[in-house]
C-alpha cells in the first residue's frame, strides 16, 4: 500500500509532467491562451528598450503589441540580452519572438524564421561634426587605415570585413551607448549602425560634437529588418506577417513607429518579401 508521502510525491510528479505537456503546445496555441508573448530585447534605442518607468517600449515591441492584439493577446514580457546573443536566446526558449530591430540577413535566415520586412533602413557613420576623414563608405574606412567601432553581433562587422578593414581594426561594442561613448571619448573616429540608431544617439546630446553621415546605400538596396521566430514556430510568423502587412497597408505602422524616428521612408516596399530580404548580408 502506497503511504501519503508516496502518494503526494506522485501527485506532484504528475503535476509536473501535466506542465510539460502543457509546454509542449503548439507556440502560437499557448500564447493566445496565455495572452502574454514573450519577446527578446536588445536594449537598443529606438526599437527595443525599457523606458525610464521600466515599461517595454521601442518601435518593435509597439508593433509587436499592435499585431498581436488582433490575435487577443495584450500582454508583451521581455527578456533582455546582448544583441549578439538574442538568436541563441530565440532557440533556446528564453522567449518566442525578437523584437529588436533585427536586419534580415543570409546567415541570419538559415537559422531563423524571419516575418514580413517591418522596416528599411541604410546604415550611416557615427563621426566627429564635419567629417574630418571624409568617411562616406566603408572603403573609405579600410583605405584610411582607422578603426570602426560596431555593435556586437550586427551585420556592419560583415560588411567592414567585406570592404578590406582588417578585423584587428573593427572593435565590436555591447550596446549603441558604447560605440557613442568610444567615438566621443575618441577611442576610434567613427562608429556605424543604422541611421535611426545613429539619429536617436545624437538627438539625445544636443550640444554633441558628433555628427551622422548620409546612410550608405538607397532604393531596393536598403538592408530590411524583421521580427526573428523559430523554425518550428510557422503558424506564428505567418500569422504575425499577415497582422504586420495590414497595419502597414492601413498606416497604422507609420503612426505607431513614427514617435520613434521612423518616417515613412523607412516602410518597406510592399514587393519586397522575406525571401528577397534573406539574399542579403
Amino acid at each position: 500500500m502506497l503511504s501519503r508521502r508516496h502518494m503526494l510525491a506522485l501527485a506532484g510528479t504528475g503535476a509536473l509532467l501535466a506542465a510539460c505537456a502543457r509546454d509542449n503546445r503548439p507556440t502560437f496555441e499557448r500564447i493566445r491562451e496565455s495572452g502574454a508573448l514573450r519577446v527578446g530585447i536588445s536594449g537598443e534605442e529606438p526599437y527595443s528598450y525599457l523606458d525610464t518607468s521600466g515599461r517595454l517600449t521601442g518601435e518593435s515591441p509597439e508593433v509587436a503589441k499592435a499585431v498581436m492584439t488582433g490575435f487577443g493577446v495584450q500582454t508583451l514580457e521581455s527578456v533582455q540580452r546582448p544583441f549578439g546573443k538574442l538568436i541563441d536566446g530565440l532557440l533556446g526558449g528564453s522567449f518566442d519572438v525578437i523584437a529588436s530591430g533585427m536586419q534580415i540577413t543570409r546567415d541570419r535566415c538559415r537559422r531563423v524564421l524571419f516575418s514580413r520586412p517591418d522596416f528599411v533602413a541604410p546604415t550611416a557613420f557615427l563621426v566627429r561634426r564635419g567629417n574630418p576623414l571624409g568617411l562616406r563608405d566603408f572603403g573609405d574606412v579600410a583605405r584610411a587605415g582607422v578603426p570602426i567601432a560596431v555593435l556586437d553581433g550586427a551585420v556592419e562587422r560583415g560588411a567592414a570585413r567585406a570592404a578590406g578593414v582588417r578585423d584587428d581594426r573593427i572593435k565590436a561594442y555591447d550596446s549603441p551607448s558604447d560605440l557613442y561613448q568610444a567615438v566621443f571619448d575618441g577611442a576610434v573616429p567613427v562608429a556605424t549602425l543604422t541611421d535611426i540608431s545613429l539619429r536617436r544617439l545624437v538627438g539625445r546630446h544636443p550640444a554633441s560634437p558628433l555628427e551622422v553621415t548620409p546612410g550608405i546605400g538607397g532604393g531596393r538596396t536598403l538592408p530590411a529588418a524583421g521580427f526573428a521566430f523559430r523554425p518550428a514556430d510557422a503558424d506564428l510568423c505567418n500569422a504575425f506577417s499577415t497582422g504586420l502587412t495590414t497595419l502597414q497597408n492601413s498606416g497604422a505602422w507609420l503612426r505607431i513607429a513614427a514617435p520613434f524616428g521612423v518616417s515613412a521612408a523607412n516602410l518597406p516596399p510592399r514587393d519586397l518579401t522575406t525571401a528577397d530580404a534573406c539574399q542579403t548580408g
